[in-house]
């Protein structure tokens, strides 16, 4: 079995483009900004935050991203309400820990980020698949399922999915919550791509819905500031932040990556990543709309709804099994990821993701040309 990674830049030939690679572009990273953080924080004299550090995560920190949450959430976001991870990947790891035992199933949707499905294995889960179409989860089929099924979570993507695009509208937002509180299970939002919209904002964060007591939204610097930050956020009630903060690896290591977190506070305090957002918006936007216009213009033959923010578009191109379209695309120094990767019952055989994040507007364009030397329906 081929063993993907998230970046594998090394493994990309000269003159390749891989439209399927979900990694942001090196341009993209904000070096100075982060530097100039750096050395701020440095120069305090500091040493705090050379230490374990508290297992919630530094005050200082979560004060500050509270106040930047807050005005995007459209409400009052407490630092008391939020928990420092090291990313969405090992925050999902965790919460299996915490909340799973080998056997119990989870929902998740269809499709789904197929290496969140690696990790619910990891932990020897049940999984199974709710459809989705242009506006998500389908609920009636989720409530189908309930009647059989006793999942411990529910895993979604909400805003601008990864890898359909698509956004769960706020009607079903809410009837998602009432079905949790029903039936007893958590909603695990992973919320990675919530302030990357370009042509239509998302709905507000299941964050504001945290009173509930059946929400987790994570968040992550991942796709806002770099990856390689391993820094993000959870945001729920106070009996899931108790749970966390008390168990034993917490008790053990400390806080989640202190360093990083104390650089990050400064740049949010200077207003720095309010600029890197506004940044990553404008030109992914344009990017974006390059891809639109590429396809529908060369590719007329697949079928796709035009995605408002994130990174992906998920096309359908009937008739193609696009696990063979990707080997043949490679003859033609182009990637793309085939959607079976991305379902857990071995189906969307004819569907395919691309991506906008590794690559600018011209190679995007010359992407999209090679494949359609490629595709034939």
């Amino acid at each position: 079995m081929t063993n993907f990674l998230q970046v594998a830049q090394t493994n990309i030939p000269s003159g390749f483009i891989d439209l399927g690679a979900g990694e942001p572009q090196l341009d993209l990273l904000p070096l100075d900004m982060l530097g100039e953080a750096a050395s701020l924080r440095f120069a305090q004299g500091e040493r705090e935050f050379l230490q374990y550090g508290v297992e919630q995560g530094d005050g200082y920190f979560r004060a500050a991203l509270a106040k930047f949450l807050s005005p995007r959430y459209g409400c009052e976001v407490s630092h008391e309400d939020l928990f420092t991870t090291t990313g969405i990947s090992s925050t999902l790891d965790l919460l299996c820990t915490l909340y799973t035992q080998p056997g119990d199933t989870v929902f998740v949707e269809e499709p789904t980020y197929f290496l969140a499905l690696r990790i619910f294995a990891d932990h020897g889960l049940r999984v199974i698949s709710i459809s989705t179409d242009v506006d998500g989860l389908d609920l009636d089929e989720l409530s189908q399922a309930l009647k059989e099924h006793q999942p411990k979570f529910v895993y979604v993507i909400p805003s601008f999915q990864n890898p359909s695009g698509h956004t769960l509208p706020p009607e079903r937002r809410t009837r998602l919550i009432e079905l949790a509180q029903k039936h007893n299970f958590l909603i695990i939002a992973d919320e990675v791509y919530q302030f990357l919209g370009y042509t239509q904002s998302p709905p507000a964060s299941f964050g504001t819905h945290i009173d509930s007591g059946h929400v987790i939204a994570l968040g992550s610097f991942s796709k806002i500031l770099a990856p390689g930050l391993r820094l993000g956020w959870l945001h729920s009630n106070p009996d899931v932040i108790q749970r966390i903060v008390t168990c034993g690896v917490l008790d053990s290591a400390g806080g989640l990556n202190p360093f990083t977190s104390s650089i990050v506070r400064g740049l949010i305090e200077k207003g720095d990543l309010d600029k890197n957002i506004a940044n990553l918006v404008g030109e992914l936007g344009r990017r974006m709309q390059a891809m639109d216009e590429a396809i529908k213009t060369h590719l007329p033959q697949v079928k796709y709804t035009s995605p408002h923010g994130g990174y992906f578009f998920w096309l359908q191109a009937p008739g193609v099994d696009t696990q063979e379209l990707q080997k043949r695309a490679k003859e033609f120094q182009v990637g793309l990821r085939p959607g079976i990767r991305f379902s857990s019952r071995n189906g969307l055989t004819d569907h395919f993701r691309l991506s906008i994040s590794h690559y600018g507007v011209d190679d995007i364009e010359e992407g999209i040309l090679r494949l359609k030397k490629c595709i034939v329906v």
